[in-house]
């Protein structure tokens, strides 16, 4: 059974450095090299003059409250934005009116990169929970990147992840079984929130069991069926949104993946600005 003492004190952690994050950004305007996160959405090398160079052009906005859009379909591309706390989805619009949802996005990780192309955002960003981000204007961005050599290249690297995510998505909805779908996602995020110094073993899902289906391409049903069959087999535990991963082995065989591909999927999920 899930141990509830352990469940409450990974969510208390979780939620307290949320809850920390939100009061920095709103009154003590936290910089950059006080962030925890700093080693997460920062190129490793820059420090000094350079780090509060970069600093200068960042903007830290209001927290959004849960379901609050960061930004919309069709809206004009100013900025890109870093998650500070809490997360976000991302999703486009179908024509019969629903939502395709194309991503979830955690701490430290970047939205916005696929609007350069075209001005004009693809995607709507809605926050899952109460979320904090750093803006950071693309025109100051690209300026300064020309000064800073390791900024440039760290522009580069992550528009390169950009198309791979992409292909990755596209190969996961295309080839694989609902188990090795819901497989894949759940190491992925176990993956994530290791790199961000959390529990990969036991954690929570900010998003619902409606939007995991949604991007995994699967009827709800079917997703909340892979879940009950995954805790039968003693993969996982999971009570709500509380997950265990109770079999890592059996998971990654599932998913098709090994342990190199998943430590090469975690050094990849690294988003550094």
């Amino acid at each position: 059974m899930i141990d509830a003492g352990k469940l409450m004190q990974q969510k208390a952690r979780y939620g307290n450095m949320r809850n920390t994050k939100v009061v920095d950004l709103h009154s003590s305007k936290v910089a950059c090299k006080e962030c925890s996160l700093h080693q997460l959405c920062l190129p490793r090398s820059i420090n000094g003059a350079d780090l509060e160079k970069l600093d200068s052009i960042i903007e830290r906005k209001k927290p959004l409250k849960r379901n609050e859009n960061l930004f919309q379909v069709g809206g004009s591309f100013n900025s890109i934005y870093v998650v500070r706390s809490g997360s976000l989805k991302t999703y486009s619009p179908t024509v019969d009116g629903q939502e395709q949802v194309t991503g979830f996005h955690l701490p430290g990780e970047l939205l916005g990169l696929d609007a350069i192309g075209k001005g004009k955002h693809p995607c709507a960003a809605k926050a899952l929970e109460t979320t904090s981000v750093c803006e950071v204007p693309f025109e100051h961005l690209e300026g300064l990147s020309q000064e800073l050599p390791t900024l440039q290249h760290q522009l580069l690297r992550l528009m390169s992840k950009e198309i791979f995510d992409d292909q990755e998505l596209m190969l996961l909805l295309g080839k694989k079984t609902a188990e090795a779908r819901l497989s894949a996602f759940l190491l992925s995020i176990s993956l994530r929130f290791k790199q961000r110094g959390f529990s990969s073993v036991e954690f929570y899902l900010s998003m619902s069991r409606n939007d995991i289906a949604n991007y995994l391409g699967l009827a709800v049903e079917t997703v909340s069926r892979m879940f009950t069959r995954f805790q039968e087999d003693g993969l996982i535990e999971a009570e709500r949104k509380h997950i265990i991963i109770k079999d890592r082995e059996n998971l990654q065989q599932i998913a098709g993946m090994n342990d190199c591909c998943s430590e090469s999927s975690d050094d990849n999920s690294q988003l550094m600005l």
